[in-house]
């Protein structure tokens, strides 16, 4: 299969895992950001190919499994409403909240409409003028730029029956927030290239400055994180703190500018109640006042939800690179995809989904030999 093939050659993936072998002098502890990059690094066995001093820890990329049980529970209340239509993408709907879940609410009579994009719940709004239709906007930069168009053309075609619930999130604030915090061992981050393709890598510039970490922005193929794995370990040996680009078949330093001045046009930034995290400034985008018309909350007078987690679900400490999803008593036996305690369980991007698909037995890297990739 022609361009994905080539980025899962093994013989081209022992030849950068036999480099990072020749230059590593050091133990050194690197956190993916995305959930797409954990699950191919799980899937792969590229963990488990590395060197032992070098330690992956999962971060917290994956908008499903940071999106708190008090949007959740915003989201059903509002799903439950008599004369609302509630879309959601598919991913959302098993999410636990405190009271259950959005396929939960739909059993007991809901109406909510599973959707692939945000058009398809402007086109529900045309073709059901006489109901309420909400949005359940998620995601991080990657999916912002498509539903600021959606909010704008629903401001252009006059729709009064159309909102969006915001859950959306940034990452640059979060991986601030997992830096400044007691306790933090992590030497250099691997950055997630669908949300750097819009939002470019300046944005991280910065950060790796002020906290001396380097960052190398990859795309998801095995041969993408190998690679990134070998830039950010020749960084780090020779003392440099720097941004680099794995992904430049689709990433740019800018970033594509015409999407940045979507969101700029339609969102502002608030601060952002992270699942299992807490709140972190600077970490969420709401519509700003030009389309607050549009805003769910603001249209129902909803208040916020302020719930406690699931004490058993230890999804937060997954989220923050301090637990890996094995260490969880509750992990394959009371916490499954079929009965999740956490959304990190749940998540088609989630560390726990990942371990639990592909490496139920949990393990470690002398499990196995390098010719299983």
């Amino acid at each position: 299969m022609k361009y994905v093939d080539e980025f899962r050659a093994a013989e081209t993936a022992q030849r950068y895992v036999r480099e990072i072998e020749r230059i590593v002098s050091r133990s050194w502890t690197i956190m993916e950001i995305c959930g797409g990059q954990t699950h191919a690094i799980i899937k792969h066995g590229i963990d488990r190919l590395l060197p032992q001093c070098i330690s992956l820890l999962h971060g917290p990329g994956c908008p499903v499994c940071i999106t708190s049980a008090g949007v959740i529970d915003t989201a059903i209340e509002l799903a439950r409403r008599e004369n609302v239509i509630f879309c959601s993408f598919g991913d959302m709907v098993r999410v636990p909240g405190s009271t259950g879940d959005l396929l939960s609410a739909k059993a007991a009579g809901a109406d909510l409409r599973i959707v692939y994009s945000p058009l398809d719940s402007l086109r529900i709004a045309r073709d059901n003028p006489q109901r309420e239709v909400v949005f359940f906007a998620i995601g991080f930069e990657t999916t912002a730029p498509a539903i600021a168009v959606t909010v704008q053309q629903a401001k252009q075609a006059g729709l009064r029956n159309y909102s969006i619930l915001s859950a959306l999130a940034l990452v640059p604030p979060a991986i601030e927030a997992i830096l400044s915090a007691g306790g933090n061992t992590i030497d250099g981050f691997l950055a997630a290239g669908h949300v750097c393709t819009v939002m470019g890598y300046w944005e991280y510039e910065p950060l790796a400055a002020k906290y001396r970490v380097p960052v190398v922005v990859t795309g998801f193929e095995p041969l993408d994180i190998l690679q990134g794995m070998h830039m950010i370990t020749a960084q780090l040996e020779r003392g440099a703190a720097e941004v680099q680009n794995q992904y430049s078949r689709v990433v740019t330093r800018e970033g594509n500018r015409p999407a940045q001045q979507l969101m700029n046009d339609v969102f502002r930034v608030v601060a952002r109640n992270w699942r299992g995290i807490g709140e972190i400034k600077n970490s969420g985008l709401v519509l700003n006042n030009d389309y607050q018309v549009f805003d769910a909350g603001h249209r129902f007078g909803l208040s916020h939800h302020q719930v406690a987690e699931d004490t058993r679900c230890i999804s937060g400490l997954v989220l923050q690179g301090r637990k890996k999803p094995p260490e969880c008593a509750m992990f394959g036996t009371v916490c499954t995809p079929e009965r999740p305690l956490g959304a990190t369980m749940v998540s088609a991007e989630g560390a726990c989904a990942a371990f639990y698909r592909y490496r139920p037995g949990g393990g470690d890297k002398s499990q196995v030999t390098k010719q299983e990739m």
